[in-house]
C-alpha cells in the first residue's frame, strides 16, 4: 500500500523540478544520452551484404568464373540473370525497409519527463542521464531508473521469464524491458544506452536469434542437400569427361557446369524475399506495421484467433451507463463527493478509470493515506480517507458475496461491465481488504465496433477459429460475442473457478468465450491450443496481454494499446483498426500459397539435375545441356510464370508443410525428364541420330515437361493464369525455334520431329503414372510418422 505524502515537493523537491535544461544539455555534450531501440529493420548495406553474398551466388559466380576461364563466353549469359535476381531483391527489400521504418516513427515509444519543474513527453533516445521519468499503468520501463517517489506494481517478465508482480518503491531499482501493471512513480534515470539492462541482453540475443521460419528451414535443407552434392558430382562430370572421354577442356567444363547449375533452384530464394517484402509493403500502405519478416508465414499457418474483448471487438471507449446507489446510511460524506475524492487521489489511467473521471467530478476534498492501486490481477483497487474509511471499487464478485441486484444483473447480461463499489469504516491494513458493505453499482458500456460482425464472419469462411479472452464478467464477455456476430457465444467459462493448469488447458480446447481470465491464464490458454497442434494468433492492448503475446506463434497489437503490448507483438495495427486483419491474413496466405505453388516448378529442375548427374557418372556419359540452353528455361519456364504468380491473390486455407507439398509436385515431373532422357538415348540409337538431333529432342522434351509443371501449378485456372500458361508455351517453344542456333540445336522436322512429338504425348500420361506413384509412397511414409 502507498503511503500518501501530504506534501510531495517538501520530501522529494528534485522529482517535482527535473533536471534544468542547461543541465539536460550538459548531459547530451557528455555523451550521457540514451540511444534509440534497435530498428528492427537491417540497413541498406546489410540488405545488400545478405542478398549479394549467398551460397547460391557464390556456386553461380563460381561456375561463371570457370566459363570464362575456358572462353566458353555464350555458356555465361546465365549470369546475368543471377544479377538482375540480386538487383530486384535489394531493390524490394530496400523499398519495404524503408516503408517500415517510415511508419515504425509513428510507432516510437515515448517517455513522460520532468524538466524544469514541467512535464513534457519526450522520445526515448532524449532521455539523459539523471533524468526524472514518470513511469504509470501500461508504460513500457525504457531505461534503468531508481524510484524517487511513489509505488508501482511491475511485471518483469520479458527478462526473467517470471509472471509474478513485483512491488517497486522508493530506493528499488527499475530494469528497461519490464512494464508498470499499476501504480505510478517517479524516477531517476540511472544508465543509458548499452548500459541498459534490456538493451544489453537485446545486444547479446541479437547473435543468437534465429527467425522461426518453415520456409527458411526447408530452403536450408535444399541449400545444404545441394551443397553436399555440388561439389562431388561436379568433379565426377569433369574428371569423366576431361579423363576417360577426352572431352577437350571447354566441353568437359561446360557440360560440367550446366549440371551444377540445374541442381541450383536460383530463383526461388529471391522469390521467397521478394514475395515476404511485397505483402510488408501491401501492409504498410494499410497502415500496418510489420516488426518481423516472416510474421506474414505464421499468420499464414494461423487457424485460431484470440481476441481480447476491450479495444478489439469493442471500441475501448468506456462511458458511465448508470449509477445505482443503495443505502448510504453511516458513510460520512455524500457518495458524490467520496468517488471525487478517489477518483482525485487514483494513479490509474485505464479505459475504465478514464470514463469515471469522465462521469464523476473529480475533487481533492479528502486526502487519501494509503492505497492500493488496481491491477488485472487483483481486479480491484481501496483507497483509506483520513477520518473517513476505506472505499473499495472494483469487480462485484472480487469485493463482495452479495448477489446483484435484478436490473444491475440484466444490465450485465446485456453486455455492460459493472462495478461495485465498497464502503468500510475501518482502515486498510497490511494490503488486506477489510469487510466490505456494497454501497453502489456502476454500469458501464463499450460499444461493439461496428464492423466486427462482418469480421467475424470472414474468419469463420476462413476456417480460423474465434476465442474471445477478456478480464471481465463471463456473462458480460458472451453478451458481446453475441452483439459482434460470434456464433458459439454461449459456450462460455468463468476462467476465476480454475486453478490447475490441467484444467486452464482442458477448457482452452472445450469454451470459446472466457471471463474472469488472469494474464497467467491467458497465456496457459495461448500454449495449450500451441500444444493442441493449433497455430494461434493473439491480439491485444494491455499490459494483461504482454504474456499471451508473448506466447502466441503471431501477435498483433493496438496502436492505442500500452507500449509494452505494441513492443512485444510482431505486428502493430497503427490505425488500430480490428477489421484490419482481415488484410492481414489475406496477405499472409497470399505470400505462402503463391511461393508453395511455384516452388514445385523450381524443385523439377533441382531434382532432375541431382539425377540426371548421378546416372551420367554411373554410365559414364556427357550430361545433355548446356547452361546456354537451361537460361532460356530459367526466363521463360521458372522466372516468368513463378514471379507472375507470386502477385495473385490466394487466401486459402493452408494445408500440408511446404518441403513435402512441393517436392510431391515436382517429383512426377522431374521422374518423367528421367524418362524422357532415356527413352531419348533410346532412339537415337535406334534410328542413328546425330547428337544435335538428340539434343534438339530431349531439350524440347525437357521443355514440354516444365510447361506441364506450369500448368499444374496454375490450377485451379483463371483468366489469368490461362494466359500466363500460354505465355509460358510460347515464350520457351517461341525462344527454341527462334534462337535455336544460338542454342546449339536445330529446327525440329521429319523424324526429329515425329520423335519428339511421340515422346512429348507419352511425357502426359508417365507424369499422371508418377504422380499417383508419388502420392502413395509419401502417403504411407505420412501414415507412418503418424503411427
Amino acid at each position: 500500500a502507498l503511503p500518501i505524502l501530504p506534501t510531495e515537493e517538501r520530501f522529494f523537491p528534485e522529482y517535482t523540478t527535473g533536471l534544468t535544461l542547461a543541465e539536460v544539455a550538459r548531459q547530451k555534450s557528455l555523451g550521457r544520452q540514451n540511444t534509440a531501440p534497435e530498428k528492427i529493420t537491417r540497413t541498406n548495406g546489410q540488405i545488400i551484404k545478405d542478398n549479394l553474398f549467398t551460397l547460391f551466388n557464390f556456386y553461380n559466380f563460381l561456375i561463371a568464373f570457370l566459363l570464362l576461364l575456358v572462353g566458353a563466353y555464350a555458356n555465361i549469359a546465365f549470369i546475368s540473370i543471377i544479377i538482375v535476381n540480386i538487383a530486384i531483391g535489394i531493390a524490394q527489400e530496400i523499398q519495404a525497409k524503408n516503408l517500415v521504418e517510415e511508419l515504425s516513427l509513428m510507432n516510437m515509444p515515448k517517455t513522460t519527463t520532468v524538466r524544469g519543474g514541467a512535464i513534457q513527453e519526450a522520445p526515448v533516445e532524449e532521455l539523459v542521464l539523471d533524468d526524472v521519468v514518470i513511469f504509470d499503468a501500461g508504460r513500457q520501463i525504457s531505461v534503468d531508473s531508481i524510484v524517487l517517489y511513489g509505488e508501482a506494481e511491475v511485471n518483469e517478465s520479458l527478462l526473467t521469464g517470471e509472471s509474478d508482480l513485483v512491488t517497486k518503491k522508493p530506493g528499488d531499482r527499475l530494469l528497461s524491458g519490464s512494464f508498470t501493471v499499476s501504480g505510478k512513480c517517479y524516477a531517476r534515470v540511472e544508465h543509458v544506452g548499452i548500459d541498459n539492462y534490456a538493451a544489453a541482453i537485446a545486444h547479446e540475443a541479437k547473435k543468437h536469434k534465429e527467425v522461426n521460419s518453415e520456409l527458411l528451414r526447408s530452403m536450408r535443407k535444399v541449400t545444404n542437400f545441394t551443397s553436399f552434392l555440388i561439389i562431388p558430382l561436379g568433379a565426377c562430370l569433369f574428371l569423366e569427361a576431361f579423363f576417360w572421354r577426352q572431352d577437350d577442356l571447354e566441353l568437359a567444363v561446360v557440360s560440367s557446369a550446366a549440371a551444377l547449375l540445374g541442381m541450383l533452384p536460383k530463383g526461388l530464394v529471391l522469390l521467397i524475399s521478394v514475395a515476404l517484402a511485397s505483402g510488408v509493403i501491401a501492409l504498410a500502405k494499410r497502415k500496418i506495421l510489420v516488426q518481423e519478416l516472416f510474421a506474414l508465414e505464421s499468420l499464414a499457418h494461423v487457424d485460431i484467433l484470440c481476441l481480447d474483448k476491450t479495444g478489439t471487438i469493442t471500441e475501448g471507449k468506456m462511458s458511465v451507463q448508470a449509477v445505482h446507489l443503495l443505502n448510504t446510511a453511516g458513510v460520512p460524506h455524500p457518495f458524490e463527493r467520496l468517488m471525487g475524492s478517489f477518483l482525485g487521489n487514483s494513479d490509474d489511467n485505464n479505459a475504465t478509470y478514464l470514463a469515471l473521471k469522465e462521469y464523476f467530478v473529480v475533487n481533492g476534498d479528502l486526502p487519501a493515506v494509503r492505497k492500493i492501486p488496481f491491477s488485472s490481477q487483483r481486479k480491484w483497487s481501496v483507497m483509506t480517507f483520513a477520518a473517513a474509511g476505506t472505499l473499495a471499487l472494483g469487480a462485484p464478485d472480487r469485493l463482495s458475496e452479495a448477489s446483484l441486484p435484478e436490473d444491475v444483473a440484466r444490465a450485465e447480461a446485456d453486455g455492460g461491465r459493472v462495478l461495485m463499489v465498497g464502503y468500510s469504516a475501518r482502515p486498510l491494513a497490511n494490503n488486506e481488504l477489510p469487510k466490505l458493505t456494497p454501497l453502489a453499482y456502476i454500469v458501464l458500456s463499450d460499444p461493439v465496433r461496428r464492423n466486427a460482425p462482418e469480421t467475424l464472419a470472414y474468419f469463420k469462411a476462413q476456417g480460423v477459429e474465434i476465442k474471445i479472452i477478456s478480464g471481465d464478467n463471463p456473462l458480460t464477455v458472451s453478451a458481446i460475442a453475441k452483439k459482434a456476430g460470434l456464433e458459439t457465444y454461449a459456450n462460455f467459462v468463468d476462467m476465476s473457478e480454475y486453478v490447475q493448469e490441467s484444467d486452464i488447458k482442458r477448457a482452452a480446447v472445450k469454451y470459446s468465450v472466457f471471463g474472469r481470465v488472469s494474464p497467467q491464464q491467458k497465456k496457459l490458454i495461448v500454449k495449450a491450443l500451441k500444444e493442441d497442434g493449433h497455430t494461434v494468433a493473439m491480439t491485444g492492448d494491455g499490459v494483461n496481454d504482454v504474456l499471451a503475446l508473448r506466447e502466441a506463434d503471431c501477435s498483433v497489437a493496438l496502436a492505442e494499446g500500452s507500449d509494452a503490448a505494441r513492443q512485444v507483438s510482431k505486428l502493430v495495427l497503427l490505425n488500430s483498426d480490428f477489421s484490419s486483419l482481415l488484410y492481414v491474413l489475406a496477405e499472409g496466405r497470399r505470400v505462402v500459397n503463391n511461393i508453395t505453388r511455384a516452388a514445385g516448378i523450381f524443385f523439377v529442375k533441382t531434382i532432375y539435375s541431382v539425377l540426371l548427374s548421378a546416372l551420367c557418372v554411373v554410365f559414364n556419359i556427357p550430361f545433355p545441356l548446356i547452361p546456354l540452353q537451361g537460361t532460356l528455361m530459367d526466363l521463360t519456364i521458372e522466372g516468368f510464370p513463378s514471379f507472375s504468380m507470386s502477385f495473385q491473390k490466394d487466401n486459402k486455407k493452408i494445408t500440408g508443410a511446404f518441403l513435402p507439398t512441393v517436392l510431391r509436385r515436382a517429383f512426377p515431373n522431374a521422374l518423367t525428364v528421367i524418362l524422357a532422357v532415356l527413352s531419348t538415348h533410346f532412339l537415337a540409337a535406334r534410328f542413328d541420330l546425330a547428337r544435335v538431333e538428340s539434343i534438339t529432342i530431349l531439350y524440347g522434351l525437357i521443355g514440354f515437361i516444365g510447361v506441364q509443371a506450369v500448368f499444374k501449378a496454375s490450377r485451379p485456372f483463371d483468366k489469368f493464369r490461362a494466359v500466363l500458361c500460354a505465355a509460358t508455351t510460347v515464350g520457351f517453344f517461341g525462344g527454341m525455334l527462334f534462337f535455336h542456333e544460338f542454342l546449339l540445336i536445330k529446327v525440329p522436322q521429319g523424324l526429329t520431329l515425329t520423335i519428339f512429338t511421340v515422346l512429348a504425348a507419352a511425357s502426359l500420361p508417365a507424369e499422371r503414372l508418377f504422380a499417383l506413384i508419388v502420392d502413395k509412397i509419401m502417403a504411407q511414409g505420412g501414415a507412418k510418422r503418424a503411427g
